[in-house]
């Protein structure tokens, strides 16, 4: 049996599980789905084509699956997917996607905290955390346990990769890589997320080998491509530094730090000088 208000407003044709509670003034629409375990307190607006899995909170006043804000949209059908024991706290908007059959997808136990915004074409993925106000543009990628400081926006079509620690009050305007930390606007990069990689288990072996690909590629001076090729040929290749590897290589928006001009080396600068220089920065 659901424990739902009867000063909700649940519309025919939406599909609610097993045990949901839906408390009073919540609106659900028609076309919404709510899997078992749900709860959906005071005031909460849950539109479209939305799913809600399994044990997930949606706090007073959020709003979930409303039309997106992309000028572009002219009607097509498109989805917002949450997954399960997620919390989605008070005034959070989560608006639905642009182009038909596309999807807006957060992972399962997230915490998306007050005021957040996930826009258009977002894929957010498990355990990430948002913190007050952190706001993403349309086709923003997030992946997994990666941690958002509050009143952060993040550019449109920028990446942030897993375990990265993103400090409050920052401006995100290109990919930030994996395993990382750091703040600021402009950003910059601290160095690798130490303290996060080592509650998270990850082994000594894996945490040097990790620093050894940061360092090459941002201490290093090499060209960003040069750098990729020498973590790839000199540093132990576990499935993490893969992942480093890839990507970096695969970023479209721009790796946050290699914007501007790359350091080239001048002719004088012989090979034996050229490894001198990365063992010291290394």
């Amino acid at each position: 049996m659901s424990n739902i208000h009867p000063a909700a407003v649940i519309e025919s044709g939406a599909k609610i599980g097993k045990n949901v509670t839906i408390e009073p003034y919540a609106v659900i629409k028609g076309t919404v789905i709510l899997e078992d375990n749900v709860v959906i307190k005071s005031h909460a607006y849950i539109d479209g084509f939305t799913t809600i899995g399994n044990g997930t909170v949606v706090y007073p006043s959020a709003s979930i699956g409303t039309k997106t804000q992309d000028l572009k949209f002219r009607g097509e059908k498109t989805y917002v997917i949450i997954g399960k024991n997620c919390e989605i706290r008070e005034f959070v908007t989560i608006n639905s996607s642009c182009q038909e059959g596309s999807v807006v997808r957060i992972g399962d136990n997230c915490l998306i905290m007050a005021y957040c915004h996930v826009a258009h074409n977002c894929e957010i993925g498990n355990r990430v955390i948002m913190a007050n106000n952190a706001m993403l543009a349309g086709h923003v990628v997030v992946e997994d346990n990666a941690i958002i400081g509050g009143m952060t926006p993040v550019h449109q079509f920028s990446r942030i990769g897993e375990f990265a620690m993103v400090g409050g009050f920052s401006r995100i305007t290109h990919d930030i890589p994996p395993y990382t930390i750091g703040a600021g606007a402009p950003y910059k990069l601290g160095g690798l997320n130490l303290i996060g990689l080592k509650r998270h288990g990850f082994p000594l072996e894996v945490r040097r080998a990790l620093t050894k690909a940061f360092k090459l590629t941002y201490r290093s001076g090499l060209r960003l491509n040069e750098a990729l090729n020498l973590i790839e040929n000199e540093v132990d290749q576990n499935p993490h530094v893969k992942h480093w590897l890839e990507f970096c290589r695969q970023s479209k928006r721009g790796l946050i730090g290699f914007q501007g001009a790359p350091h080239t080396f001048t002719e004088e600068e012989d090979l034996d000088e050229l490894e001198e220089l990365l063992e010291e920065r290394v």
